[in-house]
């Protein structure tokens, strides 16, 4: 493709320089036959008015003469362009007649040069030179209409190869991103199912026991992993409600300290296990907010139970909130891992999840993070983080008091 697009820009910009060429020559064909014929009218003009002096070409012709039969044979030729002229003396060695902006030595080299009065056999005669000083830009013009059909062909093509890549690359990565998933929740699945289907073959193991004890303890691990099972389940679900946005929500007034109160509560024990803590600091003040009590849980414990997913040992989260002028915001602070400053751009992409190599010690589906993007989005609100790599990260989440 890379090769296809080249050859189509070097085709396009050898038509468009062998247009101007073409051009080129049909106006040097053009001033040839402007410049001839000025000369036969000079000529003619001269036969009718001899003056005493004929050996000085000044006294022969006047400037203004010289003007207007450029001017006139120029318009017969549709030829616009600006143009400059001079009589260069022979016998002198110089120009001595011409406009005041004339340069001798671009003259000289690139101006167009007619003999005057040529059937008089003068020895050193003397030459009309006709210089046009925009003769490039002036083919360019005559040209406009192709030249930027050209350009904007070339400018399509160039947009179109460059679109296509960025498209594939994306598709590769997504459909790595989807692989990873999939992968991921067979592995996430498997764990609880696995756990069930033991429980349940003990208790029907005839060599086993039975005991109240054992059936309780039993019943209880295929309860725990159940809720688990439906849990992923639901995240699963948020995700395809999200992707279609048939979000309906229901706003109601509510504390939100109450709420993170009791999310802290309920992943504090997961924290503890690993022997870390979870510190509060609420400042806000008003703390209520008009929002969907439900999805502002469910947000809060994606926030959370990042940090503490992402913070292997002793993890030390840290969640704070205080008032600004149209709403509150909540500040969540870990010590774990953090993020690279290449990572951090892509972390709220759905299905993303933050590359460690051949290691897969965090579980997840890379969904916790765009559902907390889009609730906030919903809510007008916004989430900002500050992450530094093996020194943790900080989210900032704002949600205005009514949105």
């Amino acid at each position: 493709m890379s090769v296809a697009l080249l050859a189509l820009v070097f085709v396009q910009v050898y038509w468009i320089n062998n247009a101007i060429e073409v051009r080129q020559a049909n106006f040097v064909r053009s001033v040839n036959e402007v410049g001839s014929r000025v000369v036969v009218r000079l000529e003619n003009t001269n036969r009718a008015r001899i003056p005493e002096n004929m050996q000085l070409i000044e006294n022969r012709i006047t400037y203004s003469l010289i003007d207007s039969l450029i001017s006139d044979e120029l318009n017969k030729k549709s030829i616009s362009a600006k143009f400059e002229f001079g009589i260069f003396s022979t016998e002198r060695e110089r120009l001595v007649l011409g406009t005041e902006k004339v340069n001798p030595a671009v003259f000289l080299e690139k101006a167009y040069a007619f003999q005057l009065f040529p059937d008089e056999y003068i020895k050193e005669p003397d030459y009309l030179m006709i210089y046009f000083p925009n003769e490039r830009g002036f083919l360019i013009s005559q040209m406009a209409g192709l030249l930027v059909i050209s350009i904007a062909l070339i400018l399509i093509i160039i947009f179109s190869f460059t679109y296509t890549i960025i498209t594939i690359y994306r598709q590769k990565r997504i459909s790595e991103m989807k692989n990873d998933f999939i992968n991921n929740m067979t592995h996430e699945f498997k764990t609880p199912i696995s756990t069930i289907s033991l429980a349940c073959q003990a208790l029907k193991d005839k060599d086993v026991a039975k005991t109240n004890d054992l059936y309780e303890s039993y019943i209880g691990v295929i309860g725990e992993e159940n809720i688990r099972l439906g849990a992923m389940a639901e995240k699963i679900l948020q995700s395809a409600v999200l992707e279609k946005k048939q979000i309906e929500l229901i706003k109601e007034w509510f504390d939100i300290h109450e709420v993170i109160t009791d999310v802290v509560n309920k992943i504090g024990i997961q924290v503890q296990i690993k022997d870390g803590r979870i510190e509060t600091d609420f400042k806000a003040e008003p703390a209520e907010i008009h929002a969907d009590k439900i999805h502002f849980t469910n947000l809060i414990n994606n926030l959370l139970d990042n940090a503490n997913k992402y913070s292997p040992q002793k993890p030390i989260i840290r969640v704070s909130t205080e008032n600004v002028q149209t709403g509150v915001i909540i500040s969540i602070e870990d010590n774990g891992i953090g993020i690279s400053k290449k990572n951090q751009k892509k972390i709220f992409d759905k299905l993303y999840r933050v590359p460690m190599g051949n290691l897969h010690d965090f579980k997840g589906f890379g969904l916790g993070l765009s559902y907390v993007k889009v609730m906030l989005e919903y809510h007008k609100g916004s989430i900002s983080l500050e992450s530094e790599l093996k020194r943790g990260t900080k989210f900032d989440v704002f949600l205005p008091y009514q949105s």
